[in-house]
């Protein structure tokens, strides 16, 4: 009764963090429940007492530093020198700037933005589709969903008390294999629509080598984080501290090209996302208070373990389930809603949370791109001024791509927990 309430409110358009909050606390005034009103005000604090939830603002500030800091320029350099050569050359190098980005931005939304305000006009200027260019922006920012640091991913480990330095490794492989298969994808539909190389040839190791010197303090980035984690050096928490520290140094020491203005700019832009989503964060405690009181977890596992015994079966079930709701609900939302409740039920099941949590976030961040409701398509279509149905069109053969990535993620889960398992 409370998530159809949350659900129902947030249909109504009140903000989701207003929408969970309400719902969780309207049930302390239930006659029926004999628990003293503070409990909502006490559990929305205590969602605040966590230190795996630092890295969280600490990374969203990252992301507004990296285009100030020179970062974002030097990856598009090295991304089209990489893949310019290919059918689709300028879509293509959008795509490698996405895994390059994935250990930088952390925010799928935000990826599909930045490339779309630098590289969405350039693509229709060379013959691209305004359809076909927004719907390869924004699906092409989900490889940042998967590749660490996803905040996705951060909060699903907080929320689920699952380890955030496996689900960073863990991030790995199929955001590798993502690329590959929309690279794939994308080589094909080039292919039939004779879109040109933005290269007339494959680059020389000269050449690759002349910009990977001029992006090796940004290409570097991710490596340092996840050498970081796995060594011990810092936690996922820490991680962030120090990577908000090292987009400064290159920005003012390396590149010289932050400036205290831009910096400013960039800290104002970073402190309205981090209360948007710390708001829902807290909001969201006293929410998961309510399901895991009335034993919601527990339920769902009883009965889905009773109808579905073949744990294979049973996650088949669930993605079902997420990607229609991906359809309707933003992916932050769903991952604070359903994280407290899904979670028991698979690890119930036998099915690895590490495994789970990857396709769960593939899920629900790839239903931020598709119709109705999707804020990654809204947010390129706004930019781009494509209309709806013709992204709708354009994105079936990537969303295609995408869904079977999925498929052999959950018949094959040692794609995702190979290298975690290994590392740790």
């Amino acid at each position: 009764m409370i998530l159809v309430g949350a659900l129902a409110l947030i249909a109504l358009g009140l903000p989701v963090a207003f929408a969970i909050g309400i719902a969780g606390s309207a049930y302390f005034l239930l006659p029926s429940v004999f628990l003293p009103d503070s409990t909502a005000v006490q559990r929305i604090v205590a969602a605040s007492q966590s230190f795996p939830l630092l890295s969280v603002p600490l990374f969203i500030l990252v992301g507004n530093l990296m285009n100030s800091s020179g970062i974002t320029p030097r990856l598009i350099g090295l991304a089209t020198t990489a893949a310019g050569w290919m059918r689709g050359g300028l879509a293509q190098s959008t795509l490698i700037l996405s895994a390059l980005m994935g250990g930088v931005s952390g925010s799928a939304v935000a990826d599909a933005a930045m490339q779309a305000r630098i590289l969405g006009e350039p693509m229709v200027q060379k013959g691209y589709s305004r359809g076909f260019t927004a719907a390869l922006l924004s699906i092409g920012g989900l490889i940042t969903a998967t590749l660490p640091p996803s905040l996705g991913l951060i909060l699903y480990g907080y929320l689920g008390e699952v380890s955030i330095g496996r689900l960073f490794i863990a991030g790995i492989v199929p955001g590798v294999l993502l690329t590959v298969i929309l690279m794939a994808a994308t080589w094909g539909i080039s292919a039939r629509r004779n879109y040109q190389p933005e290269n007339k040839r494959p680059p020389t190791l000269s050449e690759v080598w002349v910009d990977f010197r001029r992006s090796f303090w940004a290409v570097l980035f991710p490596v340092w984080l996840l050498i970081g984690i796995r060594f011990g050096i810092f936690t996922p928490s820490e991680a962030g501290a120090f990577a908000v520290a090292y987009a400064l140094f290159i920005g003012f020491v390396v590149y010289k090209e932050l400036t205290i203005p831009a910096l400013i700019d960039a800290l104002v832009r970073s402190v309205r996302d981090i209360g948007m989503i710390m708001l829902i964060i807290l909001l969201s405690g006293v929410f998961g208070y309510v399901i895991t009181f009335e034993r919601v977890p527990q339920s769902i596992a009883e009965f889905s373990l009773t109808a579905i015994t073949n744990p294979t079966v049973l996650l088949f079930a669930i993605c079902g389930f997420l990607l229609v709701l991906g359809m309707l609900v933003e992916a932050t939302v769903l991952v604070m809603l359903l994280t407290p409740i899904l979670v028991p039920v698979i690890t119930a099941a036998g099915i690895d949370p590490v495994h789970f949590g990857l396709v769960m976030m593939t899920l629900v961040t790839f239903g931020g791109m598709t119709p109705p409701v999707g804020v990654s398509m809204f947010t390129v279509c706004g930019i781009l001024r494509c209309s709806y149905k013709d992204y709708t069109i354009e994105m079936i053969p990537l969303a295609a791509a995408v869904l079977l990535l999925v498929c052999l993620m959950i018949l094959f889960p040692q794609i995702v927990l190979f290298l975690p398992n290994w590392l740790m």
